[in-house]
């Protein structure tokens, strides 16, 4: 059995973090595997890239922007929007890679931002192999938004989108999701996977999907790369203190308008004016930071860009005492997934698959949507609980249960060897 993973990237986001997991956990239980990327951004030997000489990258670079500009200049209602609307309308067929035409299951994963358009997509379901293919979003059947929010125009034909500078019955959103009827129209042997129940429940609801098999399947990590780590020395290296209580924030863009950094700030403000704190709390953020202004904190902040060593990330979270995800939409996050097997509690809003991660007040604290006072409640409750090894063993133990590279990769066999018996 050949399969070849196919996404934009190898690395810089959840979807690429998530299909690289599942690339090693496949080739651990011996399947012929391969990841076939728009750009390639990792030394694993098992990736490929299409940008593979100066000419393909240009082509890429002006993908990308073919597909954006027109969107920043023309559509989006404004800049907090400018990347949750993705159109496909600009890409590179793949159809006659070498990775394609030996694969026996092409396995789709995040194929946006110039990568592959629709017509491209259109392309590789035409060669009738089969296709699994894994939503880390509602993209792929909405008429072009990533996450849509309270709308559910994508049980519909889409249209009035909220994300547009003027919706209409027919803006792109509907056109987008025509293009995407065609495109489905004459799949037969392909198989949805979501990361999480709550997004294979959504997208069952869709006019688009609900006539296709669809399957939760969560995404794997490496519990040997991801474990509790001795606390007080990786504070030592940090240079934090070893009498506080730390929180810890982090995600690939802090500043996503999905990852709800708002409310992280006025959580911390409730939980520095309500709260009795006995001991020092400081509070350690990861990732990119265009626009944060972190002297909005209440606390001592230390800042860290992008980490991409794993040894630096299991580190930072296990000399934490919590990890705070304030997200208002999000379907299987890897931060999280990588905090509780290191031990570390998280506390986060209850929505999209989160509730699938953390048990409430057993390893973690899933909070009311949207209300930062609660929020600040479990990050309190956290910080100070007198349990706070049986959480942390709990956090462990439902990662080791449910997320590890064998279960996961075993169920996607499962969907494969379905998918080649018809």
């Amino acid at each position: 059995m050949k399969v070849t993973l196919i996404n934009t990237s190898d690395a810089g986001g959840g979807a690429p973090v998530a299909s690289m997991r599942l690339l090693k956990a496949l080739a651990s239980e011996n399947i012929e595997v391969n990841f076939l990327a728009g750009q390639k951004k990792t030394s694993e030997t098992r990736v490929q890239s299409v940008e593979n000489n100066w000419l393909s990258r240009l082509k890429a670079r002006f993908n990308f922007l073919y597909e954006r500009l027109p969107f920043i200049f023309f559509q989006e209602k404004d800049k907090s929007v400018r990347f949750a609307f993705s159109t496909a309308s600009a890409g590179t067929s793949i159809s006659n890679q070498p990775l394609v035409k030996d694969a026996d299951i092409l396995h789709l994963h995040w194929t946006n931002s110039g990568f592959l358009s629709i017509k491209d997509l259109k392309e590789l379901i035409q060669l009738g192999k089969p296709i699994v293919w894994t939503l880390h979003d509602m993209w792929t059947f909405t008429g072009g938004c990533h996450y849509a929010g309270t709308c559910d125009h994508f049980t519909g034909q889409c249209g009035d989108c909220y994300f547009l500078r003027n919706p209409n019955q027919d803006d792109i959103s509907h056109t987008g999701w025509l293009r995407k009827q065609n495109l489905y129209a004459k799949a037969q042997n392909i198989s949805f996977v979501t990361c999480s129940n709550w997004l294979a429940s959504v997208a069952s609801q869709s006019s688009l999907l609900k006539k296709f098999p669809i399957q939760a399947i969560p995404n794997p990590i490496d519990i040997e790369v991801y474990s509790p780590q001795d606390k007080m020395a990786a504070r030592a290296k940090w240079k934090i203190s070893p009498n506080s209580k730390v929180i810890l924030f982090g995600a690939a863009n802090i500043g996503d308008r999905r990852k709800g950094i708002t409310y992280l700030v006025q959580a911390l403000k409730h939980l520095k004016q309500d709260y009795e704190q006995p001991v020092p709390v400081e509070v350690l953020i990861f990732g990119k930071n265009k626009h944060f202004d972190v002297s909005q904190l209440p606390f001592p902040v230390h800042a860290l860009n992008t980490i991409r060593s794993q040894q630096d990330l299991t580190e930072l979270y296990s000399l934490a005492d919590v990890f705070v995800m304030p997200s208002i939409e999000d379907n299987l996050p890897n931060t999280v997934m990588e905090s509780m097997a290191c031990g570390t509690p998280v506390v986060a809003f209850n929505i999209g698959g989160l509730p699938e991660m953390i048990e409430h007040q057993q390893n973690g604290y899933l909070a009311e949507f949207k209300s930062a006072t609660d929020l600040a409640k479990g990050i309190h409750e956290m910080l100070f609980t007198d349990h706070a090894m049986e959480i942390a063993t709990q956090a462990r133990n439902k990662v080791l249960q449910n997320f590890t590279h064998q279960n996961i990769a075993r169920k996607y066999i499962k969907v494969y060897q379905s998918l080649l018996s018809k």
